[in-house]
């Protein structure tokens, strides 16, 4: 296998569940060399959560941990005792990255923050990702993902306008963070490479959702005077169908027809039903704003007579933009989706084989791979802490004694 992209970049996690573990699993995947830090019997958040293997809890089997941290090198280490802190200050000193996702008043008690690792090791690039940030008011607050898509305006656009707003779903904010900080450190990288010096890389999640909320909405309000973009599927000055859900044979499909020729070949495909020589359903500005629905129920019985898997074959030979909903399910054995190569397997004793997502890109030079399984919790102590560190068997023993590792 050819050499890979970050081959020769350390990097050190401090962070918990989504976000920072993304974040590093990005570099990881890519041939960093990573080392995740974790306290010691509890470990990452995310082991607590499922999926597990055969529906059975444990916390080396979650699947969200197994996903977030291939590739990486897993320890245990208390940060919050003065031996732990000296110890995370000893990888630092020989690390290029530092990501981690705690509030900036707990890592200024532990004296992580910037100004102190800096000292460490001026060269170091450290990334935190946090849900308002580094600064500002809101800065120590705790918040979860509801929070920080509605604070960033997101949610105040999802839904109709006629029930309360909804929230994205998943943890997506959490991801979007750690792709953003994931893609300001490589910058950071190219920019250490040219100067020797390192920087401090904030990302704050509610500015994430804000930038998509408001680089769009924003526009919106100032030329339009609106204050709300929340349609749900309705309206908003599109051509029917805009984006339309119609429930089919065995699922449902998503309609978007911009274009008078695809709404025509739609329509011929149907056979021309009588109902669409009415003026009433000829203007489609009309049909999205004001009595969607109506043409919903025109339509249904004719998806409701088809599968997914047949009406995207038709759809697809008549060039019509109109696509399925997938589920799990469809998603695993999609055919484009395999014939991409975007699932990988891995093994580990423990769970066996397991498929994972691939990469969110290709590159035609640069390989990409699942370099070993996610860490057992503290799998990798003595080869980083021996190896690495320069301590003994016997010093392990005794910083398992005093609560240290």
């Amino acid at each position: 296998m050819a050499k890979q992209a970050l081959s020769g970049i350390r990097v050190v996690e401090y962070g918990s569940f989504v976000s920072a573990p993304y974040c590093t699993k990005l570099m990881a995947d890519l041939g960093a060399e990573v080392i995740k830090v974790e306290t010691p019997d509890i470990g990452d958040e995310s082991r607590n959560h499922g999926p597990f293997p055969n529906d059975i809890p444990h916390p080396e089997r979650s699947g969200l941990f197994l996903y977030l941290n291939t590739s990486k090198f897993g320890i245990t280490l208390n940060v919050k005792t003065s031996t732990g802190q000296k110890i995370l200050k000893g990888l630092l000193k020989d690390a290029d990255v530092f990501v981690e996702n705690n509030t900036p008043q707990f890592m200024n008690e532990l004296g992580l923050d910037y100004p102190s690792v800096r000292e460490l090791n001026p060269r170091l690039i450290m990334t935190s990702i946090t849900p308002y940030g580094q600064t500002g008011p809101y800065s120590d607050y705790k918040a979860y993902p509801i929070n920080c898509c509605a604070i960033g305006g997101v949610s105040q656009s999802i839904g109709h306008h006629w029930r309360e707003p909804l929230t994205a779903p998943l943890s997506m904010g959490h991801y979007q963070a750690a792709v953003s900080g994931a893609g300001a450190t490589m910058v950071a990288l190219l920019v250490g490479d040219a100067t020797g010096r390192g920087q401090h890389i904030d990302i704050s999640e509610a500015d994430v959702w804000a930038t998509y909320y408001v680089g769009f909405g924003i526009t919106i309000h100032a030329f339009g005077a609106r204050d709300s973009l929340r349609k749900g599927y309705i309206g908003g000055g599109w051509t029917y169908p805009a984006r339309r859900v119609i429930p089919c044979k065995d699922g449902f499909m998503a309609l978007c027809a911009p274009q008078l020729k695809q709404w025509t070949r739609f329509l011929d495909l149907m056979g021309n039903p009588e109902w669409t020589q009415e003026p009433r359903y000829r203007d489609r500005h009309a049909m999205e704003d004001d009595y969607p629905e109506e043409v919903d129920a025109l339509l249904a019985p004719w998806f409701l007579e088809r599968t997914k898997k047949e009406l995207f074959e038709l759809f697809e030979k008549n060039a019509i933009p109109f696509a399925p909903l997938y589920d799990m399910e469809d998603e695993a054995n999609d055919p484009h989706l395999s014939e991409r190569g975007f699932f990988a397997t891995i093994d580990r004793d423990d769970t066996g084989t397991l498929k994972y997502p691939g990469a969110p890109y290709k590159f035609s030079k640069t390989p990409w791979a699942l370099n070993r399984p996610a860490p057992l919790l503290g799998e990798h102590n003595e080869e980083i802490y021996c190896r690495r560190l320069g301590y003994s068997r016997e010093d392990l023993v005794a910083l398992r004694r005093a609560g240290v590792i």
